[in-house]
């Protein structure tokens, strides 16, 4: 035995992030239901502004040429969920907007309120997460919980050789 391991002809890296992007829309479909975010949940949801499918404001792409984030609290409406995206009217600089994204494009979904987190790999042509500014579409109020990793799923399937 070499002890290296042989290459899989299942896609289990994509199975299991398929899966958990599958939590993200479960999660948005139930508020979209409800009508309303149950007590003192809200949402980051940072996406891909670049990926096939998401449809934003023409100032928002320009401004935000590679990764938004956005914020499902307070003030968003028409809240919309698809088998494979999503869409929410949120207001930036007193401007409405209607935002569509897929759920291939998401990176990152937080609940700050109860200190969940779900990181997805990159995909496509960057496979390093940037920061970058967040959209000031919401008041966070005392903003993000502190992470300590407790509730935080990351999968990299990266071998190592």
């Amino acid at each position: 035995m070499t002890g290296e391991t042989p290459e899989s002809l299942i896609p289990y890296d994509e199975i299991v992030q398929e899966a958990l992007r599958d939590v993200v829309g479960r999660v948005l479909g139930k508020v979209e239901k409800a009508g309303a975010l149950p007590g003192d949940h809200h949402f980051y949801i940072t996406f891909n502004t670049r990926m096939p499918g998401v449809a934003i404001p023409k100032h928002l792409a320009e401004r935000f040429a590679e990764d938004m984030t956005i914020v499902i609290q307070h003030r968003y409406w028409d809240l919309k969920v698809e088998e494979d995206a999503f869409s929410v009217g949120l207001s930036f600089g007193g401007v409405p907007s209607t935002l569509r994204v897929p759920f291939a494009a998401v990176t990152d979904f937080v609940d700050p309120a109860v200190d969940f987190s779900l990181k997805f790999q990159a995909n496509a042509v960057d496979p390093e997460h940037e920061d970058h500014e967040h959209a000031e579409n919401d008041e966070p109020g005392a903003g993000p919980a502190v992470d300590d990793g407790s509730n935080v799923v990351s999968i990299d399937f990266k071998r190592k050789k």
